[in-house]
C-alpha cells in the first residue's frame, strides 16, 4: 500500500488545515512531510505508554513548552503523520508549579503503533490504539499472583525466565505463644501451606488476604462470562475452572487452615519473627509461626468464605460448603469475642520470640463486621445477618485492607436482583451515596494537571496511593454500573491513564508494561535474582509525600514522592491488595469495552 493511499484513508482523522495541505501534496506530486526518525523522547510529553481503545478520550499532557501550539501523531509502521492537533488553550499547574496543556486526540481511532511528535521538542514514548489494548496487561495483572505462590515450585512452562525452586512448605509451622488454645500449646507445630506471599517480605497475613481474595471474587462475580476461557498459563489451566479462580483457589487453600478448628477463631498471620533477607525463597528458612487470632482477620475470613461458598458452588459443591460452615463458624467466633484486636506491640512485651513484621493492626471490627454480614446474608439469606445491617453506617468509604464496609456493599448491589428481602430505600440510599461518592470523585479533574481522580486531592497522596487510584477506578466501575453514565467509565480510564504514564512522575507503574517503568521494585523475589528483570505484571505502590524508607527522592512534592529504588519500601514496593484493585480495573475494563 503507498503512504498516499495510507494519507487518503485517514483524512477524515485529520484537521481541515491538515487535509487541504495533503491535498495540495498529492495533486503536485509531493512527498508527504516527514518526522526525523532520531528525534528523542522528550519526558514532558506524559500520555498512557500502553495505549487507547478506539473510542475512548485520548489525552496526553505536554509540561512547560508554550512556545508550541500544535502536535502531531506519528504511525510509526507507515511513516507517516495521521493526524494533527493543537494544544489546549487553556493551562494548568501541577504541584511542583510546571505548566500543563492538554493534547487531545479523541477523534483519531485507527489501530496502530504510534508517538505524539512536538515539534522541535521531542517525540513521546510509543503507544497502540487497538480493541483490546488491555488484554495482556490485564492476564498479566492476575498472573502476577501465580509468581507469588508459597509452597510451589514455579516450572519454565509456565513461569519462563522466572521459574523457580519451591520455597517455603509450610509443613512445620509452630503455635506462636501468643495463639494457644486448649488443643494448641506453645511449640506445636502445624501445616499451613499454599497461599500467597503478601507483599515484598514472604510472610501470609489473613487481612491483606482477605481483601484481596474478596476484590478478585467480586471481579469474577461482575464479569463471569469474560473469564470462562482466558488463559493464564498457570499449571492448573485447562481444568474445569477458570484460570482467575483456580489462582484463587491457591490462596483459599492456606487461608482454611488458619482457622482454629476447635473454636473457629482465626490466627492474624503466618510469619517469621523478623523480615527474611534479600535472598530466594527457597534459602529463607526461618522458623515460621501462626500468631495471635484477631477479631478483624477472623470477619475477613468469614466475609471471603461466604463469598468463596457461593462462587465455587457450581465447581465443587463439596468445598462450597467446606467454605460455608467455615464462614458460619468464624462469624460465630467473632460473635463471643467483638474486640479482640492484634496488638504487635503489647503482644511482645509478653511473649517471645518478638513478632516484627507487618502487624495489620486495625482497632475497630465495625467494617469487617459489615462486609462478613453481607456476603453471608447474599449466600445464606439467613435474617440474621440483615439484623447487623439494617442500622449499619451506609456513607461511602473508599475500600483499603483496614476499611472494608463497601466491599461487603459493593456485593449487596451485585445481587441485588437475588435477595428479594433487602428493603428498597436502604438499598436506594446505598445507590445514592455510591453515586455521589463517584462524583465526587470526578469534581476538579478539568482543573488537575494530569486530568485523573487522584490528583483531584494531595490527601489521596499515601502509602499504596496507585491502590487509591485503582479503588477509585472500581468506585467509578460501579457507578457506570449503575448509571450508564459515561462519565464514569471516562472517569476509570482515566485513571488507567494515569497508572500508566500520565502522571507526575513519568513512570508507567506497572512492571514489564510501559517504556519507563520500574526496574528496581521492592520485592524479594526479584531483588533476589539481579539478573533477571522485574516479575511483570506487579503495580508499585507509587508516589507517597511520607517518604517513611529514608531512601533518597529526587522531590518531595506529593505526586512526585516515587523512586524506582529497591530500598523504597514506601513507594516502590509490590503488595498483593494493591495488585487485586487493579487487576479488577485492567480486567473490567475489557469486559465492558469488548
Amino acid at each position: 500500500m503507498s503512504n498516499n493511499t495510507i494519507y487518503i484513508r485517514k483524512l477524515s482523522k485529520m484537521s481541515a488545515t491538515s487535509v487541504a495541505l495533503f491535498l495540495l501534496m498529492l495533486i503536485v506530486g509531493c512527498k508527504a512531510p516527514m518526522i526525523d526518525e532520531s528525534l528523542a523522547v522528550d519526558e514532558s510529553i506524559r500520555l498512557n505508554q500502553i495505549g487507547f481503545y478506539p473510542n475512548q478520550e485520548k489525552l496526553a499532557v505536554i509540561l512547560n513548552h508554550e512556545e508550541v501550539k500544535n502536535f502531531v501523531i506519528w504511525d510509526l509502521d507507515n511513516n507517516a503523520i495521521v493526524y494533527e492537533g493543537e494544544l489546549s488553550m487553556e493551562t494548568n499547574k501541577t504541584r511542583s508549579g510546571l505548566t500543563s496543556r492538554i493534547a487531545d486526540f479523541s477523534s483519531f481511532s485507527q489501530s496502530g503503533k504510534y508517538v505524539l511528535v512536538l515539534n522541535g521538542v521531542g517525540k513521546s514514548y510509543s503507544f497502540e490504539i487497538n480493541s483490546q489494548i488491555n488484554q495482556a496487561l490485564g492476564k498479566a495483572s492476575v498472573k502476577a499472583f501465580y509468581y507469588q505462590r508459597a509452597s510451589a515450585e514455579l516450572e519454565a512452562e509456565h513461569a519462563g525466565i522466572w521459574a523457580r525452586t519451591m520455597g517455603h512448605p509450610d509443613d512445620q509451622v509452630m503455635i506462636h505463644p501468643s495463639a494457644v488454645s486448649e488443643s494448641r500449646k506453645p511449640g506445636v507445630v502445624v501445616a499451613s501451606p499454599k497461599g500467597w506471599y503478601d507483599a515484598g517480605d514472604y510472610n501470609k497475613y489473613v487481612v491483606n488476604s482477605g481483601i484481596t481474595v474478596g476484590t478478585l471474587l467480586s471481579l469474577y462475580e461482575d464479569y463471569p462470562n469474560y473469564f470462562q476461557t482466558l488463559d493464564l498459563n498457570i499449571p492448573e489451566s485447562g481444568d474445569q475452572i477458570p484460570d482467575l479462580l483456580d489462582e484463587i483457589k491457591w490462596n483459599l487453600d492456606w487461608m482454611i487452615t488458619m482457622q482454629d478448628p476447635e473454636d473457629g477463631g482465626v490466627y492474624h498471620k503466618l510469619t517469621t519473627a523478623k523480615f527474611e533477607g534479600m535472598v530466594e525463597p527457597h534459602m529463607a528458612v526461618s522458623q515460621r509461626y501462626l500468631v495471635a487470632k484477631s477479631t478483624t482477620a477472623t470477619l475477613d475470613f468469614a466475609a471471603v468464605m461466604a463469598q468463596a461458598a457461593r462462587v465455587y458452588k457450581a465447581f465443587s459443591p463439596e468445598e462450597s460448603v467446606t467454605y460455608l460452615k467455615a464462614a458460619e463458624k468464624a462469624w460465630n467466633w467473632a460473635k463471643i469475642n467483638p474486640e479482640v484486636y492484634y496488638k504487635q506491640d503489647e503482644m511482645n512485651e509478653g511473649f517471645d520470640p518478638d513478632v516484627v513484621t507487618g502487624a495489620y493492626g486495625d482497632f475497630s471490627a465495625r467494617d469487617e463486621r459489615i462486609w462478613a454480614a453481607s456476603e453471608l446474608f447474599i449466600t445464606t439469606h439467613n435474617l440474621i445477618y440483615w439484623d447487623e445491617l439494617s442500622d449499619a453506617d451506609q456513607s461511602f468509604r473508599l475500600p483499603s485492607w483496614n476499611q472494608v464496609t463497601w466491599m461487603g456493599y459493593y456485593s449487596l448491589l451485585r445481587h441485588e436482583g437475588n435477595i428479594t428481602s433487602l428493603p428498597q430505600e436502604w438499598l436506594a440510599m446505598l445507590k445514592i451515596n455510591l453515586l455521589s461518592a463517584a462524583r465526587t470523585q470526578l469534581e476538579g479533574i478539568e482543573a488537575a494537571a494530569f486530568h485523573s481522580p487522584i490528583e483531584t486531592n494531595v490527601k489521596n497522596f499515601i502509602w499504596g496511593s496507585n491502590a487509591v487510584a485503582a479503588n477509585q477506578g472500581i468506585l467509578l466501575l460501579y457507578a457506570y454500573k449503575q448509571s450508564n453514565e459515561h462519565v464514569f467509565l471516562d472517569g476509570a480510564i482515566d485513571t488507567m491513564d494515569y497508572i500508566l504514564g500520565r502522571n507526575a512522575t513519568g513512570y508507567s507503574y506497572v512492571t514489564g508494561f510501559g517504556s519507563k517503568s520500574p526496574l528496581h521494585p521492592h520485592h524479594r523475589l526479584a531483588e533476589s535474582r539481579p539478573d533477571l528483570p522485574p516479575l511483570p505484571g506487579f503495580i508499585v505502590g507509587g508516589p507517597n509525600p511520607g517518604q517513611q524508607d529514608g531512601c533518597t527522592y529526587t522531590s518531595s512534592f506529593a505526586d512526585e514522592s516515587y523512586t524506582d529504588e529497591n530500598c523504597s519500601y514506601a513507594s516502590n514496593e509490590i503488595a498483593i491488595n494493591w495488585n487485586a484493585p487493579f487487576a479488577y480495573l485492567t480486567n473490567s475494563l475489557e469486559a465492558i469495552i469488548q
